[in-house]
């Protein structure tokens, strides 16, 4: 079976942000199923296709907000006006109808698409009807935007996420509609989607890579607690601020916090204990520096891919309840808290061990292996409703 891969990003060669790995994953493991897949999308500047050969770009686009100017945010917000459409589908005008159209007739014939996320296919979504089409909903969108909104600290960004919740609400609503079959990365997004039915949706378990993750081998640490992230994502740093106002300072002053990841130039308040190290130039080495790993999340839809990876490297963990969504069975190194005072004390427990010489990490392959399997199951699925067999 054919399936071209439709996203807003295309795979790529060296996955940074969660999203990328996710994307990467997902169709490598359509690959492994034994099916040919295309792909088509944009780039972003500094990446390479993961493959070329089967991957259509429609040209280079910095989709971050972070990286742009003042100016091109504000046609970014033009566009989406003139469009009645909400500003990251609106980006996706970079490209012209006649393109996507000439692209999809060039690649032969197409047994389905494959709509990932919903920027892309939310912008030219009448063209992609014209084939069997399946939904990979990384998050729930809507949420996301309104949990935004209410966090927002001043009234025009809180109308702009507001109206962003609005219309990507009715866009998740149009593209479940459309969809064959719809695939989720948490049950709860399932649910909130409307599709949380065995013939509608299935779950995706995720994987940071199909390739086995390495044996657990000894690690020299620099820091107590680390976490690496995009600082500069709503959902992020609600997490981040929540835990430099709320569990760092009931923290000891000799427990060591290292924070990798850029944090939009402002430097959020914090005790004396946290090191804030911007970007880092291994973040795997980064992480296994760390004794312990906070995993922070407080809202947001999807999975946490800093979660998964986490788990897959074997390494010692205080986990909210957020930031274990999606994962059915967490190691037994991963310690569930999300009151602050809990949190902490799981901390202070997990380092105390560790500092004693007590060996916390495990074998990440076992939990790797389960969710590989999974995730092609799930994959098979859905595949199945435009006649693939996995």
């Amino acid at each position: 079976m054919h399936f071209v891969f439709v996203s807003s990003l295309v795979p790529v060669r060296a996955p940074a942000s969660g999203y990328d790995i996710a994307n990467r994953v997902i169709a490598d493991a359509v690959r492994l199923l034994g099916h040919r897949v295309s792909v088509l999308g944009f780039l972003q500047p500094g990446h390479e296709p993961a493959a070329p050969g089967d991957t259509h770009v429609l040209g280079r686009l910095e989709v971050t907000n972070a990286r742009v100017s003042r100016l091109q945010k504000a046609l970014w917000l033009k566009d989406a006006v003139l469009h009645g459409e909400p500003v990251s589908v609106a980006k996706m005008h970079a490209a012209r109808p006649a393109e996507i159209k000439a692209a999809l007739a060039g690649m032969g014939g197409i047994d389905g698409l494959i709509l990932n996320s919903v920027q892309l296919p939310g912008a030219f979504l009448d063209i992609f009807r014209a084939w069997p089409c399946l939904f990979v909903a990384h998050n729930v969108e809507a949420r996301s935007a309104a949990d935004n909104a209410r966090a927002a600290g001043d009234p025009l960004t809180r109308l702009l996420f507001a109206r962003d919740a609005r219309l990507l609400a009715r866009l998740e609503r149009d593209l479940c509609a459309a969809a064959r079959h719809v695939f989720t990365l948490a049950e709860a997004d399932s649910a909130e989607l409307g599709v949380a039915r065995p013939d509608r949706s299935s779950v995706l378990p995720l994987v940071t890579s199909v390739t086995p993750p390495e044996a657990p081998a000894a690690r020299a640490t620099a820091f107590d607690a680390g976490m690496i992230g995009s600082w500069t994502w709503a959902a992020n740093r609600a997490g981040l601020d929540w835990f430099l106002a709320e569990v760092a300072p009931r923290l000891p002053a000799d427990f060591r916090i290292g924070i990798a990841g850029g944090t939009g130039g402002s430097v959020p308040p914090a005790p004396a204990n946290v090191s804030f190290l911007g970007r880092v130039g291994d973040a795997r080495e980064f992480v296994r520096s760390c004794r312990v790993i906070p995993l922070i999340s407080r809202t947001g839809t999807g999975v946490q891919l800093k979660t998964i990876e986490t788990f897959e490297m074997g390494l010692p963990s205080v986990a909210t309840a957020n930031a274990l969504r999606g994962i059915s069975s967490p190691p037994a190194n991963s310690v569930p808290a999300d009151e602050p005072a809990a949190f902490a004390a799981a901390l202070v427990e997990l380092v105390g061990r560790s500092r004693a010489g007590e060996a916390l990490d495990l074998d990440g392959r076992a939990f790797h292996a389960a969710q590989l399997e999974g995730l092609g199951q799930a994959l098979a699925r859905g595949l199945a409703c435009c006649g693939g067999q996995g």
